[in-house]
């Protein structure tokens, strides 16, 4: 080697060594968040946290889609292997004090000018009420009264779960930046001064900064700057799950590997039986081991015609409507009542062929591909709305024409791409020949009002995106960003001893 080799390899070692924010690039050699180089920032990120609320769900592969007898003999789940990246779940369903909270929230925001958005976020308490039937305690008690705190919300439509996704992280991220000392609190925020993501990130949202803003490290900055993706700090959007993501965590397969991963040793990659129900035993909705539990429900459902709780002084389940979000057993991976209680929407347009349609890495349905309105002048974002949210529109068939290899996408709505319709729609004529459309939802699990059946994961319903139900609630899932068990996301993370 050269002297003038070793002297640049010395002189990169020194700089990498004395600085002691990001590092240094193993591409330039130019050390990162120093203002004398450029100022170019690297954080020192330690990986995804868990938001509030939700459970890691390390992803892989399984056989999605109906499993079991196919009772109503509709082959719209064909049994398919298909793989899911890790994820986060809520442990729970979303409860109607989680909802009220929500709705108090947006109510203190937005109700002196704009009450017409208020009554739209309400649950239908309505949903409640049958021909038949004596509901109208549920429908003035249900959501409103403290003995249901903690009762899964029902009576909100999908287009309704969508938007509370949405609320929670802002509200989420916002509070994040509060503890980091990045805003200040601000309980007065109103119309198009309430905190939102992206404006915050595009600098159209300044609040009440805090006193230790990040700092700028761009020699030309101004010092202090507001926080970006690439800090790290911002969790990823609340939503909701996919239908795979959904069915694979309330298989909770995990547990029935008889070898997983431990720091200790690698993991095996088997399954030793498959599941049929949440809590895995294919056989029983009862808990079967010898203790004080023996024999007691797994899940709140409708055990026969009539039979909603079993006699008194016996109840079999202990609930004759929603039960409490954390009643009865978790499965494997710490999630309560993915089976029973209520139904709950996913993310996905329903199609009965989707077995024939679906990618079999994440499958999804549902893809309406949209970008941030811009200024045709310069470029810019547009100002924010009303509302305090930066406007989008969906991509036109010019834009997705450029946007490389996905060719065979004319359309930014692919909510009824490849569904096997013909060009004519007579296959989905909504109202006259069919029930299904675009805005076809998917809900899977089953409810307290159904019976055994509907609790295999592999089954599925759907109802429009607008429509309720005092059987469907909902809860958020997340996604994870970087790798896909934990580890830190850095170059040299999986970096092994040479041979």
């Amino acid at each position: 080697m050269s002297l003038l080799c070793v002297g640049t390899a010395m002189l990169f070692s020194a700089c990498s060594s004395s600085n002691k924010g990001g590092g240094t690039s193993s591409k330039t050699g130019w050390n990162y968040n120093d203002p004398k180089l450029g100022g170019f920032e690297v954080p020192n990120y330690p990986g995804q946290q868990t938001g509030p609320g939700l459970t890691f769900v390390e992803g892989g592969r399984f056989t999605m889609g109906m499993t079991e007898d196919n009772l109503g003999d509709e082959p719209n789940n064909i049994p398919r292997t298909v793989s899911v990246s890790s994820f986060y779940m809520d442990q729970t369903e979303v409860a109607n004090v989680h909802y009220r909270e929500y709705t108090y929230w947006m109510s203190r925001a937005y109700s002196a000018d704009y009450p017409d958005l208020i009554a739209k976020i309400l649950p239908d308490s309505t949903a409640w009420r049958d021909a038949l039937s004596y509901n109208e305690p549920m429908v003035d008690y249900y959501f409103r009264h403290a003995a249901y705190n903690y009762y899964p919300v029902v009576g909100v439509s999908w287009e309704q779960a969508s938007e509370y996704c949405k609320w929670r992280t802002d509200r989420v991220n916002e509070l994040i930046l509060i503890k980091s000392g990045k805003l200040k609190k601000n309980p007065n925020q109103v119309n198009e001064d309430v905190y939102n993501d992206q404006t915050y990130i595009a600098g159209q949202y300044e609040g009440i900064a805090g006193i230790s803003r990040k700092k700028d490290f761009d020699p030309n900055g101004s010092g202090k700057r507001s926080v970006n993706y690439s800090d790290g700090i911002f969790l990823p959007a609340y939503r909701l799950p996919t239908e795979a993501e959904w069915e694979y965590a309330a298989l909770g397969l995990k547990g029935n590997n008889p070898e997983p991963a431990t720091k200790r040793r690698r993991g095996e990659e088997v399954i030793t039986n498959r599941n049929s129900f949440p809590w895995g035993d294919p056989n029983t909705t009862r808990y079967g081991m010898r203790n004080s539990y023996q024999g007691e429900f797994l899940a709140n459902y409708k055990r026969g015609a009539g039979d909603n709780m079993g006699i008194a002084g016996g109840l079999n389940d202990n609930a004759d409507i929603p039960s409490n979000v954390a009643a009865f057993m978790p499965n494997a991976l710490g999630l309560y009542n993915m089976a029973g209680n209520v139904s709950e929407w996913v993310m996905d347009t329903y199609r009965p062929t989707s077995h024939q349609d679906v990618n079999d890495f994440r499958p999804f349905r549902g893809n309406v591909y949209k970008t941030y309105t811009r200024n045709l002048e310069d470029g810019s974002l547009q100002e924010k709305d009303s509302l305090g949210r930066l406007t989008v529109r969906e991509l036109d068939s010019t834009e997705m024409a450029q946007s490389g290899n996905n060719y065979r996408m004319k359309k930014s709505d692919l909510r009824s791409f490849a569904d096997g319709d013909s060009a004519s729609l007579y296959f989905y004529d909504y109202g006259r020949t069919s029930l299904i459309n675009d805005d076809s939802k998917v809900y899977k699990g089953g409810s307290w009002a159904d019976r055994a059946y509907w609790m295999n994961p592999g089954t599925r319903r759907f109802m429009q995106a607008n429509r309720s139900s005092s059987t469907i609630g909902f809860r958020c899932a997340m996604d994870r960003i970087g790798s896909p068990n934990g580890t830190p996301g850095n170059i040299f993370s999986g970096k092994r001893k040479a041979k």
